[in-house]
């Protein structure tokens, strides 16, 4: 799904800061979530996904910037901002002695829905979270996944243009995530989403564009689709008669150039630059074997821009 920048924004985080102390768990984040989205925020434990996550949906007040929810402010109005919002922490706040119709109906006058019409909304939301043949039993009865859905259908009952999704499927089995990545999915016909993790193959299995938290702070924020781009690719080559680094570095566009071996090299740019180290090639008799664009992957952006700080935290 491409981001179309025309979209009406839902959701708009401005120099998010969070302290505890003299800590600083979140810092000067900012965050749009645009109609049709779904944003993935990505990042490695104790980056500040959670604690962004409460700031954004109110549960834990940010010591500096706002949030705003269709244009509502989530610090002045609160009640009006959250009626446009849907939440699903880690752990879903589901009650084990009800049955997830009694759950929803109760969650259903949570949300000002009226009586008469809250067992239309429940049949919907069972509907559309795949709990109808469960919907009868006690919660506490059923498996960590249809716990998940249920959490998943108080988050929609009241039809929120956004849904929030805490690590959706923490402690599921491969079989249920599987599950919840294909209702998320539908989910986002109809509701713009956001849906933090730490798993990168969550983020790239249902996100249409990712932020990447860091030590508190956004270090990364494109559409998945720039991943795919061959302009943001970085460039292999390998020549019969390779030139010195100091050759390479010189073509028009090179940023840098890094030995493979064996006559092998890797370009980085801005931009795509095959067509200039063709050229320079040709012109300096290099013998050009091989030339392609090697894709990055999320987790090599990932790993690029959160394991020097790991790695330095681990060594202090």
């Amino acid at each position: 799904m491409e981001n179309d920048n025309s979209a009406e924004i839902l959701i708009e985080a401005r120099g998010l800061t969070r302290r505890y102390g003299p800590t600083v768990a979140v810092s000067n984040l900012n965050l749009t979530l645009r109609k049709g989205e779904i944003l993935g925020l990505l990042g490695p434990n104790g980056a500040g996904k959670s604690t962004t996550m409460k700031m954004l949906t109110g549960n834990l007040s940010p010591s500096e910037g706002e949030v705003l929810i269709k244009g509502v402010s989530l610090r002045e109005e609160p009640k009006a901002a959250k009626t446009h919002l849907g939440y699903l922490p880690e752990q879903p706040p589901v009650y084990p002695e009800l049955t997830p119709d009694e759950y929803l109906d109760y969650c259903a006058g949570l949300h000002g829905i009226a009586r008469n019409a809250r067992a239309a909304v429940v049949a919907v939301a069972n509907k559309d979270c795949g709990l109808t043949e469960v919907s009868g039993r006690l919660i506490g009865n059923l498996s960590k996944g249809y716990q998940q859905r249920v959490g998943l259908a108080q988050a929609i009952i009241h039809r929120p243009p956004v849904v929030v999704l805490d690590e959706p499927t923490v402690g599921l089995d491969p079989i249920q995530i599987r599950e919840i990545r294909s209702l998320i999915t539908d989910l986002a016909k109809n509701h713009s989403v956001i849906l933090s993790s730490h798993i990168l193959p969550e983020i790239q299995a249902v996100c249409s564009r990712v932020m990447i938290v860091n030590r508190g702070a956004a270090v990364y924020n494109e559409s998945l689709d720039v991943l795919r781009d061959a302009r943001n690719a970085v460039v292999v080559a390998a020549f019969r008669r390779s030139p010195d680094q100091a050759a390479l570095a010189r073509i028009a566009g090179v940023s840098a150039a890094t030995s493979l071996g064996e006559g092998r090299w890797q370009f980085g740019a801005d931009g795509d630059v095959r067509e200039a180290i063709a050229d320079a090639a040709a012109r300096g008799n290099w013998g050009l074997i091989e030339l392609r664009a090697q894709q990055r992957t999320l987790e090599e952006i990932f790993v690029s821009l959160t394991i020097s700080d790991d790695a330095a935290r681990r060594a202090a």
